[in-house]
């Protein structure tokens, strides 16, 4: 189990998200399990209402959570977002090559409070290259103005770019820690 924080990309612009971080185990069975926790004033973010758990493009536009998950030249995108609704990519290279991928639903679960919004998701091993994984978990944020923050575990310079190999930060091993 590896447990990390993620920065804010820039300036904190609303004060509305304080904290976050992340934590990703894998699991005995082959499953991954990714946990969010994010801290702030939870009733200034836009949360999307629930909807169907089932695959959705264009997340990435509101509040979302995404794991980024290397496997040798190319990776595959994940993203979650706290109405349940989820997407999943693979792409060949950095922005190339990208194809949507037919994996069972990931179980999403959101909790929240006034302080604190917590996403846990549970992604199936089918939906995951065999490890070692470099991984990168990411969120963007969005405020009941409209401003968004970017979240990740590490940033590359310029513009926020979760797709960037700078991102995977965090190498996950079969059997061991990170």
């Amino acid at each position: 189990m590896a447990k990390r924080a993620l920065t804010c990309h820039g300036a904190q612009h609303s004060g509305a998200p304080q904290a976050m971080a992340g934590t990703v185990m894998l699991r005995d069975d082959g499953s991954l399990g990714i946990q969010y926790d994010l801290l702030g004033k939870i009733g200034d973010l836009a949360i999307p209402d629930s909807a169907p758990g089932v695959h959705t493009d264009g997340l990435w536009q509101t509040t979302c959570f995404e794991l980024f998950v290397g496997d040798g030249a190319g990776y595959r995108e994940f993203n979650f977002s706290p109405s349940s609704a989820w997407a999943g990519y693979r792409f060949s290279g950095y922005r190339e090559g990208m194809t949507a991928l037919d994996i069972p639903a990931p179980v999403i679960d959101l909790e929240q409070d006034e302080e604190r919004l917590r996403l846990s998701v549970m992604l199936d091993r089918m939906a995951l290259p065999s490890p070692p994984w470099k991984i990168g978990l990411s969120a963007v944020i969005e405020d009941m103005s409209g401003m968004k923050s970017y979240w990740a575990l590490a940033h590359p310079p310029g513009t926020p770019d979760f797709h960037h190999p700078d991102c995977f930060v965090l190498l996950l091993e079969a059997g061991k820690g990170a």
